[in-house]
C-alpha cells in the first residue's frame, strides 16, 4: 500500500446551532486489518450531505447519532485492497456505508459491486445513487406527477434537487427550480432544461416571483428547504396538489424554541393537499427498477448532473459546512488522493 496510516475524521463536539470547524477532529491511526469475511477498502470518493447534519445531535434522527470521539460514518465509493471475504477480490471497485477515512475495514455483506456503466463510478454516489433514487421515489411515488404538472423543485441546483427536476421534465411537466445563485439559476434553465428558476435571495418579492413563474399554480411541490422558500410555495399550491417531503435545510442547525421551527403555515388556503415525508431507504425493493431507469437516463443523455469535487481527505469537513452555505452545484463529493 505505501502507507501504514490512516487519517480519518471523527465528531469531536455536538455543535449547537451551525456547525463550525471545532466540531470535527481529523486523525492518524494505523490502518486496519480485515478480519473474517471482512474487506480493506481504500477510499476514492466520499460523499457528504445535509442530512448527517442529523447525526450530529444526541438525539435520533431516521439515522443513529454520531457517537462523539468516534470516526464519522458515509457513503463511499472505493478500491478493495484486501479481501477476506468470497464476493470480492483486490482491485474491485465497491459501494458501501463506510468512514470519513483514508481507509475503513468492513464487513463484506456491507459491500456492493460498482457498476455505472458508461458514467465514472463516483456517480454511485449521486445521480446513479442514493441522490437519484430519492429524487425519483420523491417525485414519481409520493409526488405522483403526471403530465402538464406545474413541479416546484426548491434546493433545485442540489443533488437531489437537479435530479429530480430533470425526472419531472422528462415526465412532461412544468418545471420551476428555486435555488440561490444566479449561476446555479442559469445551469438549471441553461443545461439541465428547467423552463424557468427563481434566485430567491434577490426576488423582490419571493412568492410574486413563484406566481410569474407558475401561472397556473403549483401541483406538485418538490421540498428540500423549507422556511421562506416553503410558504412562497404553499401559496400557490392548486386543489389536489402534492408535497412530497424530501428535507428542510434552512432549518438543519435550528434548536428547540428557534423561531423557524414553525409551520407548514400555509395549507389551510389548500384543504385537499396531501404533504408526505418519505426516506428513500423505505423503498429498498424498488431500487433494481429505479437504478435501471436512471442510468438508461444517463446512457440517453436525458438526464445529467454536475460533481463539486474537493481533493483530500483533509477537505472532507469544510465540504461539508459548504452545503449550508450553499457552495455546491450538484453532488459535493471528496475525492481521496489515490496511489
Amino acid at each position: 500500500m505505501g502507507t501504514t496510516h490512516n487519517r480519518q475524521w471523527r465528531l469531536a463536539n455536538r455543535p449547537t446551532g451551525e456547525p463550525t470547524a471545532d466540531d470535527f477532529e481529523l486523525t492518524v491511526d494505523p490502518i486496519p486489518e480485515p478480519g473474517p469475511k471482512e474487506v480493506l477498502v481504500r477510499t476514492d470518493y466520499l460523499s457528504v450531505d445535509p442530512y448527517m447534519r442529523g447525526r450530529m445531535r444526541e438525539s435520533d434522527s431516521y439515522a443513529d447519532p454520531w457517537p462523539v470521539g468516534e470516526p464519522m460514518r458515509g457513503r463511499a465509493v472505493g478500491t478493495v485492497v484486501e479481501s477476506n471475504h468470497g464476493t470480492f477480490e483486490a482491485g474491485d471497485t465497491v459501494f458501501g456505508n463506510l468512514y470519513w477515512a483514508e481507509y475503513a475495514v468492513v464487513d463484506g455483506t456491507e459491500l456492493e459491486p460498482v457498476d455505472t456503466g458508461i458514467a465514472p463510478n463516483s456517480t454511485a454516489l449521486h445521480v446513479l445513487g442514493m441522490p437519484g433514487r430519492t429524487a425519483y421515489v420523491g417525485t414519481v411515488d409520493v409526488g405522483r406527477i403526471e403530465p402538464g404538472d406545474t413541479v416546484v423543485v426548491s434546493a433545485a441546483a442540489g443533488a437531489v434537487g437537479s435530479v429530480a427536476g430533470q425526472i419531472a421534465r422528462i415526465a412532461g411537466c412544468r418545471v420551476v427550480g428555486i435555488t440561490g445563485r444566479d449561476e446555479k439559476a442559469d445551469w438549471l434553465t441553461d443545461d439541465l432544461g428547467f423552463d424557468a428558476a427563481i434566485n430567491y435571495r434577490t426576488a423582490d418579492h419571493l412568492s410574486a416571483a413563484v406566481a410569474d413563474a407558475c401561472p397556473r399554480g403549483v401541483d406538485c411541490y418538490f421540498e428540500n428547504v423549507g422556511g421562506e422558500v416553503s410558504d412562497a410555495v404553499m401559496d400557490r399550491l392548486v386543489d389536489h396538489s402534492r408535497v412530497a417531503v424530501c428535507g428542510k435545510i434552512a432549518l438543519y442547525n435550528a434548536e428547540a424554541g428557534d423561531d423557524r421551527l414553525r409551520g407548514p403555515r400555509r395549507l389551510h388556503q389548500r384543504t385537499r393537499t396531501r404533504v408526505e415525508g418519505f426516506i428513500v431507504s423505505d423503498h429498498a425493493d424498488r431500487f433494481d427498477h429505479i437504478n435501471a431507469r436512471l442510468r438508461r437516463w444517463v446512457e440517453d443523455d436525458r438526464l445529467r448532473y454536475r460533481e463539486t469535487v474537493t481533493d483530500g481527505i483533509e477537505t472532507a469537513s469544510d465540504a461539508f459546512l459548504g452545503l449550508f452555505e450553499g457552495t455546491n452545484v450538484g453532488k459535493q463529493l471528496v475525492r481521496i488522493d489515490g496511489e
